[in-house]
Protein backbone atom coordinates (compact mmCIF):
# COMPACT_ATOMS: atom_id res chain seq x y z
CA UNK A 1 0.00 0.00 0.00
CA UNK A 2 2.84 2.80 0.97
CA UNK A 3 4.62 1.44 -2.49
CA UNK A 4 1.46 2.28 -5.05
CA UNK A 5 0.84 5.78 -2.74
CA UNK A 6 4.62 6.44 -3.05
CA UNK A 7 3.48 5.78 -7.08
CA UNK A 8 1.34 8.75 -6.93
CA UNK A 9 2.69 11.05 -4.86
CA UNK A 10 5.58 11.11 -7.27
CA UNK A 11 3.17 11.51 -10.14
CA UNK A 12 1.59 14.49 -9.04
CA UNK A 13 4.76 15.77 -7.81
CA UNK A 14 6.46 15.26 -10.96
CA UNK A 15 3.01 16.95 -13.33
CA UNK A 16 2.89 19.88 -10.43
CA UNK A 17 6.60 21.07 -11.14
CA UNK A 18 6.41 20.52 -15.11
CA UNK A 19 3.29 22.18 -15.48
CA UNK A 20 4.03 25.74 -14.55
CA UNK A 21 7.10 25.55 -16.39
CA UNK A 22 5.00 24.70 -19.17
CA UNK A 23 3.19 27.60 -18.35
CA UNK A 24 5.61 29.88 -17.84
CA UNK A 25 7.62 29.62 -21.53
CA UNK A 26 4.26 29.17 -23.41
CA UNK A 27 4.25 32.33 -21.59
CA UNK A 28 7.10 33.70 -22.86
CA UNK A 29 6.68 32.04 -27.11
CA UNK A 30 3.46 34.37 -26.89
CA UNK A 31 4.81 37.18 -26.16
CA UNK A 32 7.54 36.63 -28.45
CA UNK A 33 4.91 35.48 -31.13
CA UNK A 34 2.42 38.67 -30.13
CA UNK A 35 -0.09 36.50 -28.81
CA UNK A 36 -2.66 38.97 -26.54
CA UNK A 37 -2.62 38.45 -22.86
CA UNK A 38 -6.18 37.30 -22.97
CA UNK A 39 -5.50 34.58 -25.53
CA UNK A 40 -2.81 32.90 -23.28
CA UNK A 41 -4.93 32.54 -20.34
CA UNK A 42 -8.48 30.73 -22.17
CA UNK A 43 -6.66 28.76 -25.03
CA UNK A 44 -2.82 28.57 -24.24
CA UNK A 45 -2.80 28.09 -20.64
CA UNK A 46 -5.83 26.00 -20.58
CA UNK A 47 -4.12 23.58 -23.46
CA UNK A 48 -0.65 23.76 -21.45
CA UNK A 49 -2.03 22.81 -18.03
CA UNK A 50 -4.23 20.46 -19.23
CA UNK A 51 -2.08 18.65 -21.14
CA UNK A 52 -2.13 15.73 -18.00
CA UNK A 53 -5.42 14.61 -18.86
CA UNK A 54 -5.01 14.11 -22.54
CA UNK A 55 -1.72 11.85 -21.93
CA UNK A 56 -3.61 10.12 -19.26
CA UNK A 57 -6.68 9.82 -20.98
CA UNK A 58 -5.31 8.53 -24.20
CA UNK A 59 -2.74 5.82 -22.31
CA UNK A 60 -6.04 5.36 -20.22
CA UNK A 61 -7.89 3.91 -23.00
CA UNK A 62 -5.69 2.29 -24.97
CA UNK A 63 -2.51 0.75 -22.70
CA UNK A 64 -4.21 0.20 -19.84
CA UNK A 65 -7.72 -0.13 -20.40
CA UNK A 66 -9.34 1.62 -18.10
CA UNK A 67 -12.07 4.00 -19.70
CA UNK A 68 -13.38 4.94 -16.71
CA UNK A 69 -9.91 6.47 -15.30
CA UNK A 70 -10.45 8.38 -18.89
CA UNK A 71 -14.37 9.71 -18.06
CA UNK A 72 -13.64 10.34 -14.49
CA UNK A 73 -10.12 12.02 -15.01
CA UNK A 74 -12.01 14.23 -17.88
CA UNK A 75 -15.39 15.09 -15.47
CA UNK A 76 -13.35 15.06 -12.45
CA UNK A 77 -10.81 17.47 -13.80
CA UNK A 78 -13.58 20.07 -14.63
CA UNK A 79 -15.27 19.48 -11.25
CA UNK A 80 -12.27 20.28 -9.70
CA UNK A 81 -11.30 23.23 -11.55
CA UNK A 82 -14.55 24.97 -11.14
CA UNK A 83 -13.90 24.42 -7.07
CA UNK A 84 -10.80 26.35 -7.64
CA UNK A 85 -12.46 29.37 -8.34
CA UNK A 86 -13.78 29.34 -4.31
CA UNK A 87 -10.76 29.13 -3.83
CA UNK A 88 -9.26 31.85 -5.51
CA UNK A 89 -12.44 33.77 -3.18
CA UNK A 90 -10.72 32.97 -0.66
CA UNK A 91 -7.30 34.09 -0.99
CA UNK A 92 -9.30 38.02 -3.24
CA UNK A 93 -9.79 39.07 0.45
CA UNK A 94 -10.95 42.57 -0.85
CA UNK A 95 -13.99 41.69 -2.44
CA UNK A 96 -15.67 39.21 -4.40
CA UNK A 97 -13.34 37.69 -7.62
CA UNK A 98 -17.33 37.84 -8.94
CA UNK A 99 -17.83 41.44 -8.56
CA UNK A 100 -13.99 42.38 -10.38
CA UNK A 101 -14.24 39.48 -13.06
CA UNK A 102 -15.51 40.72 -16.81
CA UNK A 103 -18.25 39.48 -17.69
CA UNK A 104 -17.22 38.21 -21.02
CA UNK A 105 -16.88 34.70 -19.12
CA UNK A 106 -19.83 34.16 -19.61
CA UNK A 107 -19.24 32.99 -23.15
CA UNK A 108 -16.94 30.46 -22.01
CA UNK A 109 -18.69 29.55 -19.13
CA UNK A 110 -21.80 29.29 -21.06
CA UNK A 111 -19.92 26.79 -23.76
CA UNK A 112 -18.65 24.54 -20.76
CA UNK A 113 -22.45 24.00 -19.90
CA UNK A 114 -23.15 23.08 -23.48
CA UNK A 115 -20.31 20.81 -23.89
CA UNK A 116 -20.51 19.09 -20.42
CA UNK A 117 -24.18 18.63 -20.62
CA UNK A 118 -23.68 16.83 -23.86
CA UNK A 119 -21.33 14.27 -22.13
CA UNK A 120 -23.73 13.87 -19.34
CA UNK A 121 -26.54 12.82 -21.53
CA UNK A 122 -24.85 10.93 -23.63
CA UNK A 123 -23.54 8.82 -20.98
CA UNK A 124 -26.95 8.27 -19.90
CA UNK A 125 -28.47 7.47 -23.20
CA UNK A 126 -25.56 4.97 -23.16
CA UNK A 127 -27.07 3.47 -20.25
CA UNK A 128 -30.57 2.52 -21.79
CA UNK A 129 -28.52 0.80 -24.48
CA UNK A 130 -29.24 3.94 -26.85
CA UNK A 131 -25.59 4.63 -27.94
CA UNK A 132 -25.67 6.21 -31.26
CA UNK A 133 -22.21 6.28 -33.62
CA UNK A 134 -20.31 5.19 -36.10
CA UNK A 135 -17.55 2.31 -36.63
CA UNK A 136 -16.11 2.53 -32.73
CA UNK A 137 -16.54 6.15 -32.29
CA UNK A 138 -19.48 7.86 -30.73
CA UNK A 139 -21.81 10.61 -32.57
CA UNK A 140 -21.07 13.04 -29.79
CA UNK A 141 -17.06 13.01 -30.84
CA UNK A 142 -17.63 14.98 -34.29
CA UNK A 143 -20.53 17.01 -32.14
CA UNK A 144 -17.43 18.14 -29.40
CA UNK A 145 -15.08 19.28 -32.12
CA UNK A 146 -17.17 21.25 -33.52
CA UNK A 147 -18.43 22.84 -30.44
CA UNK A 148 -15.24 23.63 -29.11
CA UNK A 149 -13.97 24.95 -32.09
CA UNK A 150 -16.65 27.47 -32.54
CA UNK A 151 -16.49 28.00 -28.67
CA UNK A 152 -12.89 29.08 -29.19
CA UNK A 153 -13.50 30.94 -32.34
CA UNK A 154 -16.56 32.87 -30.44
CA UNK A 155 -13.79 33.72 -27.64
CA UNK A 156 -11.06 34.98 -29.92
CA UNK A 157 -14.15 36.97 -32.04
CA UNK A 158 -15.58 38.38 -28.75
CA UNK A 159 -12.09 39.86 -27.45
CA UNK A 160 -10.43 40.70 -30.82
CA UNK A 161 -13.72 43.53 -30.76
CA UNK A 162 -12.31 45.34 -27.64
CA UNK A 163 -9.13 47.01 -26.70
CA UNK A 164 -6.47 45.14 -25.98
CA UNK A 165 -5.42 45.30 -21.98
CA UNK A 166 -1.69 46.43 -21.15
CA UNK A 167 0.61 43.81 -20.10
CA UNK A 168 0.56 42.27 -17.16
CA UNK A 169 4.31 42.06 -16.06
CA UNK A 170 7.44 43.38 -18.70
CA UNK A 171 9.22 40.04 -19.87
CA UNK A 172 12.68 40.95 -17.81
CA UNK A 173 14.24 37.09 -18.32
CA UNK A 174 15.71 37.61 -21.91
CA UNK A 175 14.73 33.97 -22.87
CA UNK A 176 15.00 34.22 -26.81
CA UNK A 177 11.62 32.26 -28.55
CA UNK A 178 14.10 29.35 -29.35
CA UNK A 179 15.06 28.41 -25.70
CA UNK A 180 11.39 29.44 -24.51
CA UNK A 181 10.40 26.54 -27.22
CA UNK A 182 12.81 23.80 -26.05
CA UNK A 183 11.93 24.36 -22.69
CA UNK A 184 8.32 24.09 -23.06
CA UNK A 185 9.47 21.06 -24.81
CA UNK A 186 11.07 19.44 -22.25
CA UNK A 187 8.19 20.20 -19.83
CA UNK A 188 5.91 18.72 -21.86
CA UNK A 189 7.95 15.43 -22.22
CA UNK A 190 7.66 15.21 -18.37
CA UNK A 191 4.10 15.61 -18.41
CA UNK A 192 3.90 12.89 -21.18
CA UNK A 193 6.13 9.96 -18.90
CA UNK A 194 4.13 11.39 -15.92
CA UNK A 195 0.66 11.16 -17.56
CA UNK A 196 1.02 7.74 -19.30
CA UNK A 197 2.24 6.20 -15.92
CA UNK A 198 -0.57 7.38 -13.68
CA UNK A 199 -3.46 5.98 -15.00
CA UNK A 200 -1.90 2.40 -14.17
CA UNK A 201 -1.20 3.32 -10.97
CA UNK A 202 -5.11 4.60 -10.73
CA UNK A 203 -5.55 0.65 -11.22
CA UNK A 204 -2.97 -0.43 -8.56
CA UNK A 205 -4.58 2.17 -6.34
CA UNK A 206 -8.27 1.03 -7.12
CA UNK A 207 -7.03 -2.82 -6.46
CA UNK A 208 -5.15 -2.14 -3.12
CA UNK A 209 -7.72 0.07 -1.24
CA UNK A 210 -10.85 -1.69 -2.72
CA UNK A 211 -12.23 1.28 -4.52
CA UNK A 212 -13.73 1.14 -8.16
CA UNK A 213 -11.75 2.83 -11.04
CA UNK A 214 -14.88 5.13 -11.52
CA UNK A 215 -14.22 6.80 -7.86
CA UNK A 216 -9.89 6.83 -8.35
CA UNK A 217 -10.46 8.42 -11.38
CA UNK A 218 -12.58 10.75 -10.66
CA UNK A 219 -10.97 12.44 -7.24
CA UNK A 220 -7.71 10.92 -7.45
CA UNK A 221 -5.93 10.82 -10.90
CA UNK A 222 -8.20 14.06 -11.96
CA UNK A 223 -6.78 15.93 -8.82
CA UNK A 224 -3.25 14.99 -10.00
CA UNK A 225 -3.49 15.94 -13.06
CA UNK A 226 -4.92 19.05 -11.96
CA UNK A 227 -2.23 20.25 -9.83
CA UNK A 228 -0.89 22.47 -13.06
CA UNK A 229 -4.05 24.49 -12.94
CA UNK A 230 -4.09 25.07 -9.66
CA UNK A 231 -0.41 26.31 -9.41
CA UNK A 232 -0.63 28.66 -12.71
CA UNK A 233 -3.99 29.97 -11.22
CA UNK A 234 -2.86 31.23 -7.68
CA UNK A 235 0.41 32.21 -9.71
CA UNK A 236 -1.71 34.70 -11.97
CA UNK A 237 -3.85 35.94 -9.18
CA UNK A 238 -0.99 36.80 -6.90
CA UNK A 239 0.29 38.80 -10.61
CA UNK A 240 -2.79 40.79 -10.15
CA UNK A 241 -4.36 38.76 -13.45
CA UNK A 242 -7.47 37.86 -12.03
CA UNK A 243 -9.11 37.28 -15.41
CA UNK A 244 -5.97 35.00 -16.66
CA UNK A 245 -6.68 33.07 -13.61
CA UNK A 246 -10.64 32.80 -14.40
CA UNK A 247 -9.94 32.10 -18.26
CA UNK A 248 -7.42 29.37 -17.53
CA UNK A 249 -9.75 27.45 -15.37
CA UNK A 250 -12.72 27.94 -17.74
CA UNK A 251 -10.94 26.91 -20.72
CA UNK A 252 -9.50 24.43 -19.30
CA UNK A 253 -12.90 22.83 -18.85
CA UNK A 254 -13.62 23.34 -22.94
CA UNK A 255 -10.02 21.85 -23.61
CA UNK A 256 -10.91 18.68 -20.65
CA UNK A 257 -14.26 17.66 -22.88
CA UNK A 258 -12.10 17.85 -25.99
CA UNK A 259 -9.98 15.34 -24.55
CA UNK A 260 -12.46 13.19 -24.18
CA UNK A 261 -13.45 12.99 -27.61
CA UNK A 262 -10.09 12.43 -28.30
CA UNK A 263 -9.75 9.69 -26.03
CA UNK A 264 -12.82 8.22 -27.72
CA UNK A 265 -11.14 8.47 -30.87
CA UNK A 266 -8.13 6.48 -29.54
CA UNK A 267 -10.53 3.68 -27.71
CA UNK A 268 -11.10 1.12 -30.07
CA UNK A 269 -13.84 -1.15 -28.22
CA UNK A 270 -16.56 1.13 -29.17
CA UNK A 271 -17.52 4.37 -28.04
CA UNK A 272 -15.95 5.34 -25.09
CA UNK A 273 -18.67 6.53 -23.03
CA UNK A 274 -21.06 3.31 -23.67
CA UNK A 275 -18.10 1.40 -21.23
CA UNK A 276 -18.37 3.85 -19.11
CA UNK A 277 -19.68 3.97 -15.55
CA UNK A 278 -23.39 5.65 -15.22
CA UNK A 279 -21.99 7.05 -12.17
CA UNK A 280 -19.97 9.27 -14.03
CA UNK A 281 -23.35 11.25 -15.44
CA UNK A 282 -23.56 12.42 -11.76
CA UNK A 283 -19.78 14.39 -12.01
CA UNK A 284 -21.25 15.63 -15.69
CA UNK A 285 -24.41 17.04 -14.01
CA UNK A 286 -22.64 19.04 -11.39
CA UNK A 287 -20.21 20.25 -13.18
CA UNK A 288 -23.22 22.12 -15.28
CA UNK A 289 -24.99 23.31 -11.98
CA UNK A 290 -21.60 25.07 -11.02
CA UNK A 291 -21.20 26.34 -14.25
CA UNK A 292 -24.62 27.81 -14.23
CA UNK A 293 -23.82 29.10 -10.43
CA UNK A 294 -20.95 30.91 -12.20
CA UNK A 295 -23.26 32.53 -14.85
CA UNK A 296 -25.35 34.07 -12.64
CA UNK A 297 -22.50 35.01 -10.19
CA UNK A 298 -20.97 37.04 -13.51
CA UNK A 299 -24.23 38.96 -14.39
CA UNK A 300 -25.54 39.01 -10.37
CA UNK A 301 -22.10 40.34 -9.18
CA UNK A 302 -22.63 39.65 -5.55
CA UNK A 303 -20.56 41.82 -3.14
CA UNK A 304 -21.48 40.71 0.47
CA UNK A 305 -19.43 37.68 2.52
CA UNK A 306 -20.32 35.23 5.19
CA UNK A 307 -18.66 36.74 7.90
CA UNK A 308 -16.15 38.48 5.69
CA UNK A 309 -14.53 35.32 4.09
CA UNK A 310 -16.39 33.68 1.18
CA UNK A 311 -19.71 34.56 -0.57
CA UNK A 312 -23.09 32.38 -1.28
CA UNK A 313 -21.68 31.78 -4.84
CA UNK A 314 -18.01 30.10 -3.74
CA UNK A 315 -19.97 28.54 -1.30
CA UNK A 316 -22.58 26.88 -3.50
CA UNK A 317 -19.67 25.45 -5.52
CA UNK A 318 -17.73 24.00 -2.93
CA UNK A 319 -21.41 22.04 -1.87
CA UNK A 320 -21.78 20.83 -4.75
CA UNK A 321 -18.26 19.92 -5.13
CA UNK A 322 -18.37 17.76 -2.03
CA UNK A 323 -21.82 16.29 -2.69
CA UNK A 324 -21.29 15.18 -6.05
CA UNK A 325 -17.27 13.60 -5.04
CA UNK A 326 -19.44 11.93 -2.29
CA UNK A 327 -21.69 10.42 -4.15
CA UNK A 328 -18.96 8.63 -6.45
CA UNK A 329 -17.37 7.87 -3.33
CA UNK A 330 -20.82 5.85 -2.13
CA UNK A 331 -20.72 4.37 -5.95
CA UNK A 332 -17.30 3.02 -6.16
CA UNK A 333 -16.51 2.09 -2.41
Amino acid sequence: MTLVWTKFVICAALIGLAGPALTRYGDIIARRTGVSRTWIGLVLLATATSLPELFTGISAVTIANAPNIAVGNVLGSCLFNLAMLALLDLLQRDEPIYRRSDQGHILSAGFGVVLIGIVGVSILLARDGTSLGFFSIGAYTPIIFILYFIAIRSAFVYESQRPSPAQIAEDKEGISLRAAATRYAVAAAVVVAAGTWLPFVGLEIAEVMGWRTTFVGTIFVSLATTLPELVVTISALRLGALDMAIANLLGSNLFDILILAIDDLFYTRGPLLSAASPVHAVTAFAAVIMSGILIVAFLYRPATRFHGTIGWVSLSLLIVYLLSSYAVYLHGH
